[in-house]
């Protein structure tokens, strides 16, 4: 019931209760003081705690944005990847068996990067861009593409 840090004086039997007034006026305004004080520190402190949820939430909602940003570029790049294989199995046969072989192994070339590769390549070297994985070997696989169509 009291606050920390004061402790009321037991009062013995036999003692007489001989407060004047004025020093329960005095005893009243140093608790509400105390308390007045205790307030305002915990007030402070959910204000403190209040603008930090608020700063969590602003990088959980640009986390979830990127993020979410991420998949749909991933998904994207996947199927830009599906698109040109099919269009590249689709020309393969038409080419003189010279040209076919050299455009596989070039295709095969593509599909082997590794992460390695991929790192220095781009110069990043935090697994967390492993996305940009898809859309690198989409790029070396047009790049090969319009290398051995230039060649015609």
């Amino acid at each position: 019931m009291y606050p920390q840090g004061r402790h009321p004086t037991p009062l013995q039997s036999g003692q007489p209760f001989k407060f004047s007034i004025l020093e329960i006026c005095d005893r009243i305004k140093e608790e509400f003081q105390f308390l007045q004080a205790q307030y305002h520190s915990l007030k402070l402190e959910c204000e403190k705690l209040a603008s930090e949820k608020t700063e969590m939430q602003r990088h959980y909602v640009m986390y979830y944005e990127m993020s979410y940003g991420l998949n749909i570029e991933m998904h994207k790049q996947a199927e830009i990847v599906k698109r040109l294989s099919t269009i590249c199995a689709q020309v393969i046969p038409f080419l003189t068996q010279e040209h076919q072989q050299q455009v596989l192994q070039a295709v095969e070339r593509a599909k082997q990067v590794t992460m390695g590769e991929l790192n220095s390549i781009i110069g990043v070297s935090n697994p967390l861009w492993s996305w940009a994985r898809a859309s690198l070997q989409l790029w070396l696989l047009s790049c090969l593409i319009w290398e051995f169509f230039g060649v015609f």
